[in-house]
């Protein structure tokens, strides 16, 4: 299943990060974009599972533990598909630069982990353009569990993959999830040419390696807004 490609096709850009809970990815992608909106540009920023549509079911079923994992995945879908027709696209189609905090590829590391098919998954997010960049931040599973575990004093259900079954203890459910969704990613990674970042790096050093690589392969001062601050 080959996806839409953005490559050229719209006047605006699309660029996405992805990486295990703990990668510093989050961290990143807020930093390139006040970077961003400091230089004038115009900017869109939308991150996984945030739209107002599905929200109150996927927190009603999530705490029921009421969703199957292709349940999960529709469920999923939907939200992404509300922001995509709603925010994505149409940005992109005015010359945006919008920047996502995890993409489609979420979905197939996570969904494919829950027993979700691989090819029902890329026809299930067929509609969905490929980024211009898609930045992996590549961390060793250790450290990004030190790094969510120091700071959660409790594991969600669904977070630690204990609907999977993998273990009865949630901090050991959560460290083989997150394995083998790092397996998926390296999959992913070979397959879409995920971009690399070395997320043991230190915060500057990482950002100032994203900085390098979005001003390399994009034409910046072709976005800035008419108006500097507005994005």
């Amino acid at each position: 299943m080959i996806l839409c490609q953005n490559r050229g096709q719209y006047p605006g850009r699309l660029i996405a990060v992805e990486g295990l809970d703990g990668s510093g990815k989050s961290t990143q992608i807020y930093l390139l974009k006040r970077w961003l909106e400091m230089k004038g540009l115009k900017v869109f920023f939308t991150e996984w599972n945030s739209s107002l549509l599905v929200k109150k079911a996927t927190s009603k079923g999530k705490k029921r533990q009421l969703l199957t994992p292709t349940t999960f995945s529709l469920i999923h879908c939907t939200d992404f598909a509300d922001r995509y027709e709603r925010q994505i696209l149409p940005l992109i189609k005015a010359g945006y630069l919008v920047l996502c905090d995890r993409y489609i590829y979420t979905a197939f590391a996570r969904d494919a982990v829950r027993g979700c098919s691989r090819t029902w998954l890329e026809y299930l997010y067929g509609f969905a353009c490929h980024p211009d960049i898609t930045l992996f931040f590549n961390t060793p599973l250790q450290v990004a569990l030190e790094r969510i575990l120091g700071g959660r004093p409790q594991l969600k259900y669904h977070e630690a993959g204990m609907d999977l079954g993998l273990s009865a203890d949630p901090y050991e459910s959560f460290r083989i999830f997150q394995g083998k969704i790092y397996d998926e990613y390296l999959a992913l990674q070979k397959r879409y040419g995920f971009i690399e970042i070395d997320g043991t790096a230190s915060i500057e050093a990482q950002q100032q390696r994203v900085r390098e690589l979005i001003a390399a392969e994009i034409d910046l001062p072709r976005y800035r807004s008419r108006t500097i601050g507005i994005g």
